[in-house]
């Protein structure tokens, strides 16, 4: 499977990851082992997590998704077959985000602890932290990447002046810089990232690994009317979708996907992959059934014609 470069890291990942919220969430342990399992004999590697995940379950502290994680990786004993995305920076019950000196040494402990691993080879600024200077929080990292707990760096919900800020201070102090991207980016939802991200990834070749890919299973398909939102716990976040726009986009993702006997889920991750400045999608599932179409969206390529079709009806 070709491999794309996340930034300049020397990280190198298949074009799907697989995002490890649903785990300690939607999907038990066992099960979670198994997607993993599936996912990584289908020759892709790249596990994208956070310290915070899952803690808005009831019950859970946080950390539940890389404790997971951190088991199969012991178990399978295949560490040097994945690239283990990881975060910092959420509220993990201070009350506020956090990217200080002392709560990264901190969960940066934490995570490695829980994932049984020596390194972290993507470790991300999970939210921004406008209280502590960005000096401080790269000149951490810089230690990190030093003592070799963390190969590379990235940013996740950073607003784009901000990383700007923060690649000058990286270049001017000799630190690491944010090699990737995490934004919200999908077929619906795509004026925030082609506004503010879009070019700042290019002109520095950022590494971009978007989240809700599927606009949280909207662009699936399965949610066409409110008696759809019984389908999973995510169903009542989908009324933002039902509207004519949403209609048109599912209209089109219909079109393109019967084109290539595949179905809506299939065509929107294709789409994703299409985009020039993406490295990975980020997308979940809670079945085998719903990772093999993930998967068999990464073997779907789209002509010009269909990802124009898809274009016009998701323009905003």
């Amino acid at each position: 499977m070709n491999k794309r470069n996340i930034g300049n890291s020397g990280l190198q990942v298949a074009p799907l990851a697989f995002g490890g919220n649903v785990f300690g969430w939607t999907v038990d342990e066992a099960t979670s082992f198994q997607l993993l399992d599936a996912f990584v004999d289908a020759g892709f590697n790249l596990i994208d997590t956070a310290d915070s995940y899952s803690r808005w379950v009831p019950g859970n502290q946080g950390g539940e998704s890389e404790t997971i994680i951190g088991n199969w990786l012991k178990q399978r004993g295949n560490r040097d077959r994945v690239v283990i995305a990881t975060k910092v920076g959420s509220d993990m019950g201070s009350g506020k985000k956090d990217l200080s000196s002392a709560h990264i040494r901190k969960s940066v402990e934490d995570s490695l602890r829980r994932l049984q691993t020596d390194y972290i080879d993507l470790y991300q600024s999970h939210y921004d932290d406008l209280e502590t200077p960005i000096e401080e929080t790269l000149a951490t990292y810089a230690e990190l990447v030093r003592e070799g707990k963390v190969r590379a760096i990235g940013a996740s919900n950073l607003s784009g002046d901000r990383i700007i800020q923060s690649l000058e201070i990286s270049q001017q102090n000799g630190f690491p810089r944010y090699e990737s991207l995490q934004p919200e980016y999908n077929l619906y939802d795509r004026a925030g990232y082609e506004q503010e991200y879009e070019a700042l990834a290019r002109q520095h070749h950022l590494g971009v690994i978007p989240y809700y890919s599927l606009a949280s299973g909207f662009l699936s398909g399965k949610y066409r009317s409110e008696a759809d939102f019984s389908k999973s716990q995510r169903g009542q976040g989908m009324k933002k979708y039902l509207n004519d726009r949403g209609f048109a986009i599912l209209s089109a993702l219909d079109e393109v996907a019967n084109r290539y006997d595949a179905n809506p889920t299939q065509a929107a991750i294709a789409w994703l992959i299409a985009q020039p400045t993406i490295t990975a999608p980020i997308a979940s599932a809670t079945r085998i059934e719903q990772l093999q179409d993930l998967i068999k969206a990464t073997a779907l390529t789209l002509d010009e014609s269909d990802l124009q079709t898809l274009n016009s009806a998701s323009a905003a």
